[in-house]
């Protein structure tokens, strides 16, 4: 059996095709042809391992389906969606969607875009086996487990989205070394030149609300101007 995947999308034949396409690639593909049905199919059978959401989907559109996707699971989510603008891509990935390519769109890149998400969650991050603190608070440490695939502030576990611990991963390996946009986007979405700054970006800034103690002025992952993000351990 291939990796379960879930394609949300209203127009019939865009969705036949996405179906055709990746069934030959090897994957379980079950279908949903709005928002709603989509949350029922997570219900009744689970989060698959990936997801392809598009954003037009009638009375509860892409972004309210992401946002509650995101409320219980962890589920890569790439969007396909015929909106370009940049407001509507970064309002994408601050819901909570992972990557986002553009109608018209080529199967090979949908195919490829995949198979970069499943090899990241395949390898979680840096091969640590020692758990590295990122802030020694006395009452609630904030603490990384690379090996164990967990975040915690003191007691509480906190809930990152795949491409959240792979990014933090990626800065705790090298504290104090500043990363350019660009070394993260090869790292953690495996794109390189032909990726998108904005990503990062967003991910970044959704990073920081969750384990900053104010994110508005971050001291655990912070920016250098120009340059990129470093990660500084708060000791």
């Amino acid at each position: 059996m291939g990796a379960k995947l879930l394609v949300v999308e209203d127009d019939d034949r865009v969705r036949a095709v996405l179906r055709l396409a990746l069934e030959d690639e090897g994957y379980d593909v079950a279908e949903a042809p709005d928002a709603e049905s989509a949350l029922t199919n997570l219900r009744h059978h689970g989060p698959p391992d990936v997801m392809i959401v598009d954003l037009m989907l009638g009375e509860m559109d892409g972004f309210s389906c992401i946002r509650q996707v995101r409320y219980d699971h962890d589920v890569p989510i790439i969007v396909v969606s015929a909106r370009d603008d940049t407001h509507d891509i970064v309002a994408a990935l601050e819901a909570g969607a992972d990557d986002y390519v553009t109608k018209p769109f080529q199967i090979k890149e949908i195919t490829a875009r995949l198979r970069a998400l499943r090899r990241r969650a395949g390898t979680p991050g840096p091969q640590e086996s020692r758990d590295i603190l990122l802030d020694a608070d006395p009452q609630r440490p904030l603490v990384l487990s690379p090996a164990g695939g967990t975040v915690r502030r003191g007691d509480d576990e906190l809930h990152l989205t795949l491409t959240e611990f792979r990014l933090l991963c990626e800065l705790a390996g090298e504290p104090g070394r500043v990363l350019s946009r660009s070394s993260l986007l090869e790292r953690v979405w495996d794109r390189g030149f032909f990726g998108d700054d904005r990503i990062v970006d967003v991910h970044i800034r959704r990073l920081r609300t969750k384990i900053e103690k104010d994110p508005s002025d971050p001291k655990i992952v912070v920016t250098v101007r120009g340059l990129g993000y470093r990660l500084d351990a708060q000791r």
